[in-house]
């Protein structure tokens, strides 16, 4: 239980994926306009990263890595084939959001529209595959941390945008510079939000 806490508090803030490791950008500013549909996309990014999560550590663990099919047989303990791990994490990840785009614009037309080709460009959103790819590197002990690790990932970059389209919307009503208006006064409070969160780097959790 205290490892599924330390996973899960560490990938909202510690290792955020905006935030420390400046994933899924291009979604981030585009989409941080608006609170409304700023929380959408972060539902959609959080319910992809749980499901991909541990269906790509399960693959990696019994179908991909070194030795992984020595389950079936120990004729095949030799065989290796994490050299398909982009291409087959990247089919998961685009079969969610498939699902995803579906299911929006079948119950949330209007969020459908204003999220525009974002959405279903979350299969190729780098802070998705990053999630897989990060999961593969920490070597989870088991499926049940690599659940939560997407979870906290898909809570801590939700938090994120959210945040940003927050501020956004009330820069509408303040006196920014004219060059600083639009992408230029956001990249500047994504740093500072960025440089706020390397406070949390130097929490032991």
């Amino acid at each position: 239980m205290e490892q599924l806490l330390s996973t899960f508090l560490r990938s909202i803030f510690v290792d955020n994926m905006i935030f420390a490791y400046y994933l899924g950008m291009c979604s981030f500013l585009a989409v941080s306009k608006n609170v409304k549909t700023a929380l959408g996309l972060g539902v959609a990014v959080t319910f992809i990263l749980v499901c991909t999560l541990p269906i790509n550590y399960m693959l990696e663990n019994y179908v991909l890595k070194e030795g992984a099919l020595s389950w079936i047989s120990e004729d095949f303990a030799s065989v290796n084939l994490s050299f398909l791990s982009f291409i087959i994490f990247i089919a998961v990840i685009a079969s969610f959001t498939q699902l995803v785009e579906m299911v929006v614009e079948r119950f949330a037309p209007a969020l459908h529209a204003s999220l525009g080709i974002f959405l279903p460009l979350i299969a190729v959103n780098c802070a998705i595959l990053g999630g897989s790819l990060f999961m593969q590197q920490k070597a989870f002990p088991n499926v049940g941390v690599a659940t939560v690790y997407g979870l906290g990932s898909g809570i801590g970059w939700m938090l994120a945008i959210i945040g940003m389209a927050a501020i956004r919307e009330r820069l509408q009503y303040s006196d920014v510079p004219k060059p600083l208006k639009g992408l230029g006064i956001t990249f500047i409070i994504t740093g500072l939000m960025g440089i706020a969160f390397m406070s949390f780097s130097g929490i032991k959790i």
